[in-house]
């Protein structure tokens, strides 16, 4: 069993920066793909980023790319997402996932959320 911790969100201006952090309490955190996801009030969870266990491969969802960074540090068992150039439509509650693949898929294990909000 895995648990995903995540923290890092607040209230930030359009245009602001912050730094999502998971930490993994699972020792062989460092042979799993990671995943950033997001929930925007009234819609479905969405895929945003994921980055495999040696951390060589990450992929962005286009609404995301050039804006956002995965990455993570295998000795401290934590991914982060630095996320930069934010806008109000990027407001949402972020989880971090494992089990799944790159793309996004086949995730099981779920962090609780924090809540990014991003005023205009």
């Amino acid at each position: 069993q895995v648990q995903l911790v995540e923290s890092g969100g607040g209230l930030v201006q359009a245009g602001g920066s912050l730094r999502l952090s998971c930490a993994a309490s699972k020792r062989t955190f460092s042979s799993y793909t990671m995943g950033w996801f997001r929930q925007a009030p009234g819609k479905e969870r969405e895929f945003v980023a994921a980055i495999t266990w040696s951390g060589i491969s990450t992929f962005y969802v286009n609404s995301v790319k050039g804006r956002f960074t995965i990455s993570r540090d295998n000795a401290k068992s934590t991914v982060y997402l630095q996320m930069n150039s934010l806008k109000p439509e990027d407001t949402a509650v972020y989880y971090c996932a494992t089990g799944g693949n790159i793309r996004g898929v086949g995730y099981d294990y779920w962090g609780q959320g924090t809540q990014v909000t991003v005023s205009s």
